[in-house]
């Protein structure tokens, strides 16, 4: 099987899960079949990233020195208010989506990947309460569901999703049975506590 390289995409206030999610499931695959994985963390400047909720980590690499990557994963959060209309980040994302197998998001990243002019004419996902806004935003096919794959674009709805997402990925790059064992050491079987009890009016 052939080994692919997945590149996280941080910037300030992206949302901490979007991108932990699929860095657990990659670098435990990396961990222990590292013949199959690599992933790494890239930013605009590289060094310390503030997340959404005060989390503080360091990208691996900036922009200019990240190698080439086959999978690119770009979270959302707050930060993609600001992501989406930064040049620098919209270059970045065109170039590396000319040259990798797949370009991803997670949530409302699949903001930074409309502004790029990356997701024309293909249905997407994002975060269900941002589905309208990116309707909006001139991108008419925008659906209800968990992830969606289109070509050489796949996309996850919010947060928790991108688990969904990295998981399929792995499945569809290495094969299923890769993807369930990885699953299973993670021990990814959510089952959420209080799903009978009705949601608050916010």
């Amino acid at each position: 099987m052939k080994k692919r390289t997945v590149a996280i995409v941080l910037f300030d206030d992206v949302e901490e899960l979007d991108f932990a999610g699929p860095w657990e499931v990659f670098a435990y695959l990396r961990h222990r079949r590292p013949e199959l994985c690599d992933v790494f963390t890239v930013s605009e400047r590289g060094g310390e990233v503030r997340c959404a909720k005060g989390l503080r980590v360091l990208a691996d690499h900036t922009f200019d020195t990240a190698p080439p990557a086959d999978v690119y994963v770009v979270p959302g959060g707050d930060g993609r208010k600001r992501e989406s209309y930064n040049p620098v980040m919209l270059e970045f994302v065109r170039a590396a989506a000319a040259r990798a197998e797949l370009m991803t998001s997670v949530c409302t990243g699949a903001f930074i990947l409309h502004h790029a002019g990356l997701i024309k004419g293909k249905p997407v996902t994002t975060y269900w309460a941002s589905r309208d806004e990116l309707r909006a935003a001139g991108h008419p096919d925008v659906r209800d569901a968990r992830f969606i794959y289109a070509g050489n674009i796949v996309t996850a709805s919010g947060v928790s999703a991108g688990i969904d997402m990295a998981l399929y990925l792995v499945g569809r790059l290495w094969s299923p049975s890769i993807a369930r064992w990885v699953q299973k050491r993670i021990e990814y079987f959510p089952e959420p506590p209080y799903g009978d009890v009705p949601i608050p009016v916010e």
